[in-house]
């Protein structure tokens, strides 16, 4: 089979979540055999970055994204033709090649492309994030979820806290606009989700959508590629992910704080706006900040760890860390949100994924040392996968 996967997100310095799902798909599609190319954008030159992104087949530059802010940021809304022009930009690279391949398999964050692409040819899209009815993708504002369907309340997360009564019509006309045609393109072309909490979430937002064409294929890791796991002390937490509100790395730190206890050490890999701010206030023997680091150093710091804790406040679609840590015969921390419960059918052993309803709960949890890990003949194999699952987007491809 011939396959064409397309990402905004490729090539970059630093690949993030969502680029580094695509490649560990393409190579394993590669692997089995199948032909596949990568298409990206032209914004960084794909050579510089090839190590980064790690893919093991051609890589075509289909597209630029340059000069597509449409001045929101001056205006302080949300502008409604901006994101059909940008999904125009890259349907249009697409259908350049779409006649070479047997499917196309986007993967970004403009879904309304789908409705670009004519229904005859086999495209298929992946949704990471909460970008199918959000325009910032994730929905947390103010610190906290967001949890209203009102579009005109968009407006306040368009670069400006207090919208007038302008900037609340405009952004309701872009936000109405986006979801309405991101379910045009759903109802006409496969689109699969990395968690089912994202499939509801589209649906309480849009419910008149036609989702037949959807499904569900969790996140995966290509175990091939982890470090043989160690046992690790279970005094010694860490954190891997980018540092900000979002990721509740401060909430968590203050809630720790409150037990004063020092007989834990934690480690944080990452960078982010709130890394100053957290080093400034918590950094102690105790408490080591460590900053960005390769994804292969973070991994191997996963596999020497003795517990891992996942603090995010938003609420996140399908957890790489969390899917590292638990294949890694890790005991991981976190709040019950978002599609972080779904994971719990890949524990390698009941009770690994520990799940807590508020940041202090989570924060008392880490200060009971783990049971002893069970003996390994005693785990389950690891489902999150991804040559378990290949067969899974093989049966999308050929519907």
């Amino acid at each position: 089979m011939k396959i064409l996967l397309v990402s905004e997100d490729i090539p970059a310095p630093i690949l993030g979540g969502l680029g580094k799902h695509t490649v560990r798909l393409g190579n394993a599609l590669i692997q089995a055999g199948h032909q596949v190319t990568l298409m990206g954008t032209r914004h960084h030159d794909y050579e510089s970055c090839r190590a980064e992104v790690g893919f093991d087949g051609p890589f075509i530059a289909g597209f630029d994204l340059s000069g597509t802010g449409w001045k929101e940021a001056t205006l302080g809304t949300f502008v409604p033709y901006k994101r059909p022009a940008i999904a125009g930009r890259i349907a249009l690279a697409i259908l350049e090649h779409a006649s070479d391949y047997d499917v196309i398999h986007y993967h970004g964050h403009y879904p309304l492309i789908g409705r670009q692409i004519p229904a005859s040819i086999n495209f298929v899209q992946t949704r990471h994030d909460q970008g199918s009815e959000c325009l910032i993708h994730v929905r947390f504002k103010q610190g906290a979820v967001c949890t209203s369907s009102d579009p005109h309340d968009c407006a306040a997360c368009a670069l400006n806290a207090q919208p007038g009564a302008w900037r609340r019509q405009l952004a309701a006309w872009a936000v109405k606009q986006y979801r309405t045609q991101t379910a045009d393109a759903f109802a006409r072309h496969k689109t699969l989700f990395v968690s089912d909490f994202l499939r509801r979430a589209f649906l309480s937002h849009v419910p008149s959508a036609d989702i037949r064409k959807c499904s569900v294929i969790h996140n995966f890791i290509d175990t091939r590629t982890l470090p043989a796991p160690q046992s690790g002390d279970p005094a010694h937490i860490l954190f891997v992910g980018r540092i900000d509100a979002a990721k509740g790395v401060m909430d968590l730190l203050d809630a720790l704080r409150v037990f004063d206890d020092q007989a834990y050490r934690i480690d944080l890999i990452g960078d982010g706006p709130d890394r100053a701010a957290c080093e400034a206030r918590h950094a102690a023997r105790h408490i080591r900040f460590h900053g960005w680091k390769l994804q292969s150093d973070a991994l191997a710091e996963t596999a020497r760890a003795g517990r891992i804790v996942v603090p995010s406040i938003c609420e996140e679609s399908c957890g790489t860390t969390i899917l590292e840590g638990l294949a890694l015969y890790k005991p991981v921390y976190a709040l019950a949100r978002g599609g972080t419960p779904e994971l719990k059918c890949y524990e390698r052993w009941p009770g690994q994924l520990h799940l807590f309803d508020d940041m202090t709960a989570l924060a008392k949890g880490l200060m009971q040392a783990d049971a002893i890990m069970p003996n390994r003949m005693e785990v389950k194999p690891f489902g999150a996968d991804i040559e378990t699952l290949l067969p899974e987007f093989l049966r999308v491809y050929a519907l």
